[in-house]
């Protein structure tokens, strides 16, 4: 169980990092679901579309 929680932030930063992938909004919510389901499930799946979403809303902002 200790070493599960030893590699959860080295997983929690691959799920960000692969969230930021994607062209448009749909893509980059989908693999953040995606990063975030093998990670921590359905819970994971929710939050990795949630930050998916999040980064299109910074790109589109920095594309002003």
């Amino acid at each position: 169980m200790t070493r599960t929680f030893a590699f959860l932030p080295a997983a929690a930063l691959l799920a960000v990092s692969v969230a930021a992938c994607g062209t448009n909004m749909e893509q980059r919510a989908a693999t953040g679901a995606a990063a975030g389901l093998i990670v921590a499930g359905p819970v994971g799946a929710a939050v990795g579309a949630g930050v998916g979403a999040a980064v299109n809303e910074v790109e589109e902002d920095k594309a002003e």
